[in-house]
């Protein structure tokens, strides 16, 4: 395993919602709004902004088979995008709870 992949499931695993965003991604502030309207407690790596951003990217394609940002986890499990997470909007305080993260 690669260390990126290593440092992906890393944080995927840490953490009860992960959020995999680039700062001047307009999807990836769309989610991170709702998630912080919901109260949801996440960690977020902005891709753009660490050195290996572009091997965490191809990382999380290998782990969740979507390259694109955001790229969102849930108690471990792939939630998909920004489009994804909008559209389970009425679930996610139950999910959130189930994970621990509001």
């Amino acid at each position: 395993m690669s260390a990126a992949t290593t440092k992906a499931q890393g944080i995927i695993d840490d953490n009860a919602v992960a959020v995999f965003s680039k700062s001047y991604c307009p999807y990836c502030k769309a989610s991170k709004q709702l998630l912080t309207e919901l109260g949801a407690r996440f960690y977020t790596i902005e891709l753009d902004q660490v050195e290996d951003g572009s091997a965490l990217q191809d990382a999380l394609a290998e782990i969740s088979g979507q390259r694109t940002v955001p790229n969102i986890f849930i108690n471990k499990k792939h939630i998909g995008g920004n489009s994804d997470l909008q559209n389970i909007r009425s679930d996610l305080p139950t999910i959130l709870k189930e994970a621990n993260a509001a």
